[in-house]
């Protein structure tokens, strides 16, 4: 299944994966009182409001290639509202990536109960259905691995670079902030420079996260 099928499949994936990610951020930062999120229509799982036309074409191209490198439309943060400004991004980067791997652990969890429990009477039936299910599932375990995986990366503006934010000060810390000018550059050269190494790494995570849930 690697025709428009599993683009059917991927297309609502990939959007809910991705708003889901953005909403995260949104809910966190509103949480420890910064009230932009909510002016900026975030506080939604409307997709209009989080999608980047780009970052989410991106993902689609190389979910399909294997891959799954994208991004939305990231939420626009004033961490002086924080109590301890450090600690909250912090937070609300450590929030998308949990939104992430909860879909994923979610969709293993789905495919462990049709696999080992009275469920799979009902797709043995119908192997097109079955197989559509499977897919679907696969799918959505991948893709938000990818994306959790791919949002570690410590590269400006990601999730990555935020957590690593935390635990550097004086000029380490201005010197890694001042590579957010060049965030997009820096990602496009790791992409194609390391694009192999980057998709082994994942592939053998999501392998490995996939048997320990699912046990297949």
């Amino acid at each position: 299944m690697r025709d428009y099928t599993q683009l059917i499949l991927l297309i609502p994936i990939v959007l809910f994966s991705l708003v889901f990610h953005e909403f995260a951020h949104a809910v966190t930062s509103v949480r420890l009182g910064d009230p932009s999120p909510a002016n900026q229509g975030r506080l939604t799982l409307n997709p209009l409001a989080h999608l980047d036309p780009v970052g989410t074409l991106m993902i689609i191209i190389t979910m399909i290639n294997g891959v799954g490198f994208g991004w939305a439309k990231p939420v626009r943060i004033d961490a002086g509202y924080y109590k301890n400004p450090a600690r909250g991004c912090l937070l609300v980067s450590l929030a998308g990536l949990l939104a992430n791997v909860t879909l994923a652990v979610l969709s293993a969890l789905v495919l462990r109960v049709i696999f080992f429990t009275d469920l799979q009477r009902f797709v043995v039936g119908d192997l097109k259905l079955a197989q559509l299910i499977l897919n679907f599932l696969l799918l959505g375990f991948r893709l938000n691995i990818a994306l959790a995986f791919f949002n570690l990366l410590p590269i400006p503006p990601l999730d990555g670079s935020r957590i690593i934010r935390y635990f550097l000060k004086g000029r380490v810390l201005n010197f890694y902030s001042g590579l957010e000018r060049y965030g997009f550059f820096l990602l496009l050269f790791v992409l194609l420079v390391f694009r192999n190494a980057l998709s082994s790494a994942l592939f053998f995570i999501s392998s490995y996260l996939l048997q320990l849930i699912v046990k297949i």
